[in-house]
This record gives structure tokens, sequence and C-alpha cells, in this order.
């Protein structure tokens, strides 16, 4: 409560929203106020109003009717007290009257009616409205009521006070920290223009932080370089709050160059919480000569680092595997007092152990007398994934008899030893940690799984795993994958389908290698059906299905004689961005070939071609024999000169039908192209392919008509003269 102002007479005009709306409890005085509104106090009763009012009565003064209100707990009473006041012969308000209900209205939020008194307060010119308008402003802005302070800047603002510029930045801060919108900031700008008050560099750092906030950087960029023609020199919190900001929005290298230049001024803040914020920025993104230039501007400024500091200066020498300087700063840590934290001393052992410095790690931390666990289990881990089995065990030993010891350093050990398949050492581990009454948890039965399933004890793995499952827990995602291949391995396909359904309810994604060979498991066993209903359980927890998986439901469709079904599967296959790969097509080709549908092979097969994908020797076999048996060889005209030139995988049947077809459909031209590359692989064409050649040769050499006889394309002799060059025998005509 601000200091009784002087009772001089006011005037008596009362406007009319002292009495047109109900009002609710308050209380005289910001906090007992504020308390009021946050119980729900109820109004003030009849009788204790009619008391107040008599004593009114008795002795009516406006110091008397400031106490009354003071007093007075709702907001409801009080301006019935004010109204009834101002009615009265001969009395008129004071400025202490008005501080008195504009406090309680600006603490019920009622912005609306706090302009309509300061202005009337104003207009009837009160002695001391001006302190009582600055006392409202602060009494608001620390209460946090920055509307109702808004208001009271404004009123202040058309009465042509010159308020210093720190009432503006009291304000501005407030606004700032509260996130207010960016228009309220600037409102306040433009009224410390208008005033015509120099802004200090507290108010623009406060503008430079609430164009941040508005996600107008380059405009608080524009006005931290614009700051010397305001005459304003940046300080630590200028550079905290645009650093700070650029990191943020990942414009980092603009952020160096604003360091550079605190740098370049020989600006070196002084308070704690600049250096507390930058350096682990910094420290973060591992820019370690920053780091390091900061902490010494740091110690320069005699400012001294606390733990948040040093353990983000530590966490930045380790990742750089500077060990030396980081155990230096723990030692100077423990030296000034400050306790160092897990995340100090686990940084230490992980560059340690990276450095392959095992025994420096634990007498670092015996040395420390380091009683957390988190650092011990960070060493045991390193010291079993180097291999050596026997400092583990001696220093588990160690820390068992310190008792420093959790469920995870027990499934550490016990982890390792499953891992390496000596479950028996496994199970002695375990024993030991039911003796010392430490529960076993979900990483202990994974990795007692995973031991038995390295084993192919597939019926003990599956056993924990149903206990596990009975008491609602959940494995990690590679124990499953090795339940699951353990159960395919021994072909319990039921049972691995039952646990990838298990762990698909829970969101956990299957390899999707596995997930084919569970596939081709199922589709083997003769249950495609249900492998087709697996599809989109495995894209609910978001396990990809690889050609294979799909492959294998082809296969089993087509073994089935569903293979009119295919096209189905592979539309969701398509559907899924799953390439096709060459088993696909070869599937496909067979069964479209079981089907008749001799355009849909000569599209499928220039497709695959396209790719880089061969049939294999089985499918194209099959492919040709369909083709030549119904006279369509003609159907994969485009097909043929990849099949023997580039790729190559015809054999010398599959020359000889090829030959055979194009001859009887009339290519000769092409059937002559074929046999060069037959002989020149060293083939020689079958009886039956000889007599056609024979025969066609024969045909060509008596059509006199045809002016081709004579050229050098003349079939029968190319083929004639290109077959004596093998037998011996002279076949030219």
């Amino acid at each position: 409560m601000v200091t009784k102002l002087s009772t001089l007479v006011l005037s008596k005009k009362i406007p009319k929203w002292v009495w047109s709306k109900p009002y609710f409890s308050s209380l005289s005085g910001a906090c007992r106020i504020q308390n009021n509104l946050e119980s729900n106090q109820p109004s003030t009763s009849s009788s204790d109003f009619e008391t107040k009012i008599q004593i009114l009565k008795n002795k009516l003064h406006p110091e008397t009717l400031a106490g009354v209100l003071d007093s007075t707990a709702d907001l409801d009473s009080s301006l019935k007290l004010f109204k009834w006041a101002s009615l009265q012969k001969r009395f008129h308000h004071s400025a202490d009257t008005y501080f008195q209900i504009i406090l309680k209205l600006g603490m019920a939020g009622k912005v609306d009616e706090i302009d309509g008194f300061c202005n009337e307060m104003v207009k009837d010119k009160c002695p001391n409205f001006e302190q009582v308008l600055l006392d409202l402003l602060d009494i608001f802005v620390r209460n946090s009521r920055l509307s109702e302070a808004l208001c009271v800047l404004s009123c202040i603002n058309l009465c042509t006070l010159n308020p210093c510029i720190s009432v503006f930045n009291q304000l501005l801060g407030a606004l700032v920290k509260e996130k207010k919108e960016f228009k309220d900031v600037l409102f306040v700008y433009k009224e410390i223009v208008k005033a015509g008050i120099g802004p200090n560099i507290d108010t623009l750092n406060s503008l430079i932080e609430a164009l941040f906030s508005a996600d107008r950087a380059d405009a608080a960029l524009d006005q931290y370089k614009r700051l010397h023609k305001k005459g304003c020199r940046p300080n630590g919190r200028t550079f905290q709050i645009i650093i700070g900001e650029l990191v943020a929005r990942g414009r980092v290298d603009e952020a160096l160059v604003i360091l550079d230049d605190m740098f370049r001024i020989r600006c070196e803040p002084d308070y704690p919480s600049f250096y507390a914020h930058i350096i682990p920025l910094f420290c973060d993104m591992n820019k370690l000569d920053v780091v390091r230039r900061l902490f010494s501007v740091m110690r320069a400024s005699k400012v001294l680092p606390d733990s948040s500091i040093y353990g983000a200066m530590i966490k930045c020498l380790c990742w750089n595997l500077l060990m030396d300087d980081a155990v230096k700063l723990v030692d100077e840590m423990v030296y000034t007092d400050v306790r160092p934290d897990d995340d100090v001393f686990m940084s230490i052992i992980d560059g340690l152990c990276e450095l392959n410095m095992l025994i420096e790690a634990k007498e670092f931390l015996n040395d420390k007398e380091v009683a957390s666990v988190l650092p011990y289990n960070a060493l045991l881990e390193a010291i079993l994934n180097d291999g050596t089995f026997n400092m583990a065990r001696d220093l588990f030993d160690e820390m068992f008899e310190r008792n420093i010891t959790d469920h995870f350093s027990w499934n550490i050990m016990i982890q390792y030893l499953c891992d390496n398949k000596r479950l028996k050492d496994a199970l002695k581990y375990l024993a030991r940690m039911i003796v010392s009454s430490v529960s076993l948890d979900s990483f202990t039965y994974s990795a007692l799984i995973v031991g038995y399933c390295k084993l192919g004890e597939c019926e003990n793995a599956l056993a924990l795993f149903h206990q596990l499952r009975s008491k609602s827990g959940l494995l990690d995602l590679v124990s499953y994958a090795q339940l699951i291949e353990c159960l395919c391995q021994k072909e319990e396909i039921q049972e691995a389908t039952k646990v990838f359904c298990f762990m698909s309810t829970k969101r956990y994604a299957l390899q999707s290698t596995l997930f084919g060979k569970l596939m081709d498991g199922l589709c083997a066993s003769g249950y495609t059906v249900r492998a087709i209903k697996l599809l989109p359980i495995a894209y609910y927890c978001g396990t990809l299905s690889s050609p294979s998986a799909y492959n294998s439901i082809m296969q089993g469709l087509f073994r089935l004689g569903r293979a009119s079904n295919l096209f189905m599967v592979l539309s969701r296959m398509v559907v899924d961005g799953c390439k096709l790969d060459g088993e696909t097509y070869c599937i496909i080709i067979q069964s479209m070939i079981s089907l008749g549908h001799i355009e849909k092979l000569a599209l499928l097969l220039d497709m695959m071609l396209s790719q880089g994908l061969l049939p294999n020797l089985e499918t194209l076999s099959k492919l040709l024999e369909y083709l030549v048996e119904n006279t369509q060889v003609r159907m994969i005209f485009s097909s043929i000169d990849k099949l023997v030139s580039e790729f190559e995988v015809v054999d010398s049947a599959m020359y000889n039908m090829l030959i055979n077809s194009l001859l009887k459909e009339g290519y000769k031209d092409k059937a002559s192209f074929i046999l060069d590359l037959m002989l020149e692989k060293g083939w020689v064409p079958d009886a039956s392919t000889h007599a056609l050649l024979v025969g066609s040769s024969v045909e060509d050499e008596t059509d006199t008509q045809n002016p081709s006889c004579d050229t050098q394309d003349n079939v029968g002799n190319i083929l004639a003269e290109g077959l004596g060059k093998y037998d011996g025998h002279d076949y030219r005509l």
C-alpha cells in the first residue's frame, strides 16, 4: 500500500459506471485483494455495510473513506460505499480514495472501469494524482496485472506526465517475461518516444527480446545494429538475448559473429546468468574454442562458475577426449565446494572408456569416492564390451560389497553372459540376484530369453515370454526378434506368429528380413491366407514388408491354384512402396503362363529386363516353351535381343527353341541373328533346327523372283555357311 495522500476537496461528479454493473469480491492492498479473489470470499454482510455507513455518517472525510475502503472485503461493497460518499453534500473525493477503488478494480481485472476512474481523477485535477498513477502502475506490474498497467500508462501519457525511463522499463520487462503480444510492447515503446524520453539499453534489450519472441529475428538484429545511433552500448544482457535466440533458431554462424562483437568491444558480463545460459549452448554444439574463450572471460570477470557451467565444460572436453583437462575441472569443482553430479562423472567415465583407459576410470571413481551407481554401471558395461570379463566380475563384486549395485548392475552381467552363450553362469548371477531381494524386471527376462534362444532352447524361452506377459511386462525389440527367429528355425511357425502379433499390439516393429522369414514359413506350411492377414498388422506396427514377404505370399497363392489373386497382392506391394525384385517377376510370369495371359507375359518380361532384372532359367524355359507351343514368340520380339545379347541367359536348348519358332513364324532375319550368336558361343544347332535351316535355305534359293537372293543376306547360305564351319561338311548350296 502506498503512503496515504493528503485529503483535498474534489469534484463530486460521479461517472455512470460506478453503479452500472455488479462486482465481486476484492480486498484493499494488492496482496490481500489477490488472495481474496483466489479464495472467493463472500461479499460484506448487510449489517457490516450499514455499520460502515454509520461510521462515515459520523465522520465523513476522504481519509476516513479511504480507511473504510481499505478494510472492505469485496468490490461490490466498496463501489457502493464510494457511490454513497459521492452523493453526500459537501463531500469530494481525494486522490487517496480514487487510489483505493482503482486498485480494487485492477486486482479484480476490471480494465474498462479502471480507465474511467483514472480519467475522472485526472479530469478533476486531484492533487498528487500523478504519484497515484505511478504507484498504481508499479503495483499492477509487480502483481502481473499487465493489462491494467497498460491502461494506467495510457492515462499517464494523456496527462503529459514524464516518468523516468525506469518506469517504462519495468513494464516492458514484465510484458516480455510474460510473453505478451508484441503489439503491447510496441505500444509502450511508442509511448516512450511520444513522451520524448530517450531509451536506454534496458529498454532496447526488452524490445529486441520481444522482436525475437514475435519471430522477427531480422528486425531484432536491425535494432542491435542501430544501438549506437540511439546512444546505447550493448551489455551482457544484449548479447545473452541475441546469441541465445540465434542459436535456438539454428543461425549459429550469425551467433558467432555477435559473440565476436562482444569480444571486440571487450564486453565482459559480470553476472553468472549470462555464462550459465551461453556456455552450455556452445558446449552442446561442441564449439570448444568458443567455450574456452568464454570461460576465460568469465574468470577475468571474477564470476565463479556454477555446477551447470562446470558440467557443460566437462562434457565438451570429454567429447573431444581431453580427459586431463576435464579431470582438472572436476578437481576444481571439489576444491570450490561445487558438488559434481552424476552427469559429470558419467562424462568422465565415458571419455576414459572411449580411450580404453579402463583402469584409470576405476581409479578415478575410487579417488573421488563416488557412491553413485550410474558411473559404476557405465564402467562395468564398458569393461564387458572390451571382453575382459574377469575385470568386470571383480568390479561387480566390489560394487556388491560396497552396496553400490542396482537391478541394472545385475542385468548388465546377466545380459553379457547370455549374449555369449554362457547361460549357466548367467543363471548363477540370477540366483544371487534373487537371494539379494532384487526383483527381476523386463530387462532380466529379455536377457534370459536371448540366452535360451542362442542355445536353441525355444521352449524355455517361450515359457519365459508367457511368464512375463502374464505380468504385463514387455521384452525389448532384440529379444522379440531372437525369439521369433529361434521359433522359425525350429519350425514353430504358429508360436512365432503369436509372438509377432503380440509385439505388434505394442507398436514394436520387426526387421523386414525376419518378417520375410516368418511369412515364408507360414506360406510353406500352407497358411498363406493367415500370412496375408499379417500384412495390415505389420503396417500398423511399422514393420516394413520386404519383397521376400510378398514373394512368399504370391508363391503360396500360386501353389494353391489362386494365381488370379496375385495382382491384388501386387497392388498392395506397390502401395506399400515395396520394390519388385527378380523373384517377384518370375512368380508372376509363371502365374500368367498358367492363366494364359500372353500379352501380360510380354509386358512383364519387358518391364523386368528394363530394370536390369533377369528371370531364372526355370522361368525363362517355361516362358519360351509356352510361347513356342502357342507360336507366339513374336510377342517378346523386343526382349529377345536383351536376353541373348546383353544378359546372355539363354542356353543352347533355348537358342534352338527361338530359332525354330522364329523360322516357323516367318522371322528369318531374326533367326539368322540368333544363329550367329549361338555359333559364336560354340554351340551347334540340334537336328530339327538344322533341318529347318537347310529347308529354308533351299526354298530361298529357288525363289528367283526375290531380289534379296543375290545379296549377302541370303538366309540359307548364311546359315549353311555357318554350319559348315563346325561339322566338316559343306552345307553351302
